[in-house]
């Protein structure tokens, strides 16, 4: 099972989810990895730059076709140009997504070291965190499909477990267990031997595509078929969307490493945690000092009298608690959610009955991003909308049409060029213009600062699908 050389890691980026359970701050078209939940950065920019820590090449990102944008922009923002951002035609969980990434990393490098990091954790140590990759290359190397243990520090039900061979260092895995009950984590934690499964891993691209192709061939077959059908797409690599749908929606823990009998685990200690549900954030945010006096973890504009151990989290405007104990409130502009923390994770249902409602609060914020900046609603009516946009220097909208409403542009800041009817003029500060229906149009910012509008939709039907592209430089 041995190789002759050592090679450099290629780390892999897991960029999927909706992180339901972080509603209302995470939401479908932009989730947790992408907001600032557990540091200014963000959890997927916090990734990134564990991957650079590990000094290999820029890493393979698999994201979805709603969310591939945002983490165009933050590979952008982090300089890592070399990255390649994979497009999942459909979510079907962690299994399919290392398969495509085994399967690129083996078209671009041959048969490179992969870490695979998902990009909705927290760890505090980098270094740490390094240096238990670098324990595990040389396992990897040898052809082995190493996992991380995290020593627990307490009865976790929210985590899964990694029962290990007795010793010390790197250990032979003996069983995967999913999240326990509480009493079987207590027993787990009283016996030794158990750790919380990290979820991350690091093995050949080798040696991950023949486990698949040994213990959930299905996978491999669909993935397979689906990356040779592979072509670019600006910054992106689409793959085939119906051979890729045919892939079973399974996790890797249970379609490999369950079955295997080449696991080993690397005791991991780096201030890890998984950021799925809000008593997460507030425990991460514990950890690192974030907390008040009175356990109390705070962001925005807040009031608090006789409150403790809690997380209130406020966007938009001034959040009043008192006599609050253990409990979340977390308010954006257009959401409030308040529970207990410890009922936190039962969010979904609330999301659900928002859905079924056909409420928009269920899947985007007020403010939404694109390829060219973002836009926010300010107001709106029967038959009007107010919309602030904003452009990024160097981006543009498509040239587009709208056939059921007419639009009002006013410039606030920086310079505008528009393309009206086949008429190119600049709009400057409190310059305006106005676009019919029918009208084909395009705006663009050329100059070095955002440019900022204040759009005025007015018309019978103002959804958000009612525009005709003819020219999209972002491929929509």
């Amino acid at each position: 099972m041995s190789q002759p050389t050592t090679p450099r890691v290629r780390p892999v980026i897991l960029a999927g989810g909706s992180g339901t359970r972080l509603w209302p701050v995470s939401r479908a078209r932009h989730p947790k990895q992408f907001q600032p939940l557990a540091g200014a950065d963000g959890l997927f920019a916090q990734t990134l730059a564990r991957a650079r820590a590990l000094g290999g090449a820029d890493p393979i990102v698999v994201c979805n076709e709603e969310h591939r944008f945002l983490a165009a922009e933050a590979l952008r923002d982090a300089g890592m140009d070399g990255a390649r951002i994979l497009l999942e035609p459909a979510g079907r969980d962690t299994a399919p997504a290392i398969a495509l990434a085994a399967c690129e990393a083996r078209a671009l490098d041959g048969d490179p070291v992969l870490a695979v990091l998902p990009a909705d954790h927290a760890i505090t140590d980098h270094g740490a965190f390094a240096r238990a990759v670098a324990r595990a290359v040389p396992h990897a190397d040898a052809g082995w499909l190493v996992t991380f243990g995290v020593t627990p520090t307490g009865p976790e039900t929210g985590y899964g477990y990694i029962r290990v061979a007795p010793g010390e260092g790197p250990r032979r895995v003996e069983a995967f267990t999913e999240k326990p009950d509480r009493a079987t984590a207590e027993r787990y934690l009283a016996d030794g031997g158990h750790y919380w499964n990290s979820g991350m891993f690091v093995f050949r691209a080798s040696a991950g595509l023949d486990a698949l192709g040994a213990h959930a061939p299905a996978v491999l077959s669909a993935v397979e078929a689906a990356h040779a059908e592979r072509a670019p797409d600006r910054d992106f690599v689409r793959v085939g969307e119906a051979a890729f749908g045919e892939a079973p929606a399974v996790s890797f823990d249970r379609a490999v490493m369950e079955r295997t009998d080449t696991a080993v685990m690397v005791p991991f200690d780096a201030g890890w945690r998984d950021v799925g549900s809000w008593r997460a954030v507030w425990e991460h945010a514990r950890e690192t000092g974030a907390a008040d006096a009175d356990g109390n973890v705070v962001s925005g504009e807040v009031a608090a009298h006789d409150v403790h151990n809690s997380l209130i989290h406020a966007e938009s405007r001034v959040v009043g608690a008192v006599g609050l104990d253990g409990h979340l409130i977390a308010e954006t502009p257009d959401a409030v959610l308040v529970a207990p923390l410890d009922r936190a994770q039962d969010v979904r249902p609330v999301v659900d009955a928002l859905r079924r409602a056909g409420r928009p609060e269920a899947e985007v914020h007020r403010r939404v991003s694109r390829p060219w900046g973002a836009y926010e609603e300010v107001d709106a009516g029967e038959h009007f909308r107010v919309k602030r946009l904003v452009v990024r220097p160097g981006e543009g909208l498509s040239r587009q049409l709208h056939r059921h409403r007419a639009e009002h542009w006013v410039v606030v800041r920086g310079t505008a060029t528009v393309e009206l009817d086949g008429e190119r003029f600049e709009l400057g500060e409190n310059q305006s213009t106005y676009i019919p229906i029918g009208a084909t149009h395009r705006l663009e910012n050329a100059g070095p600062a955002e440019l900022e509008i204040v759009e005025v939709q007015t018309g019978a039907y103002l959804g958000e699908d009612d525009i005709v592209r003819f020219d999209d430089r972002y491929g929509r």
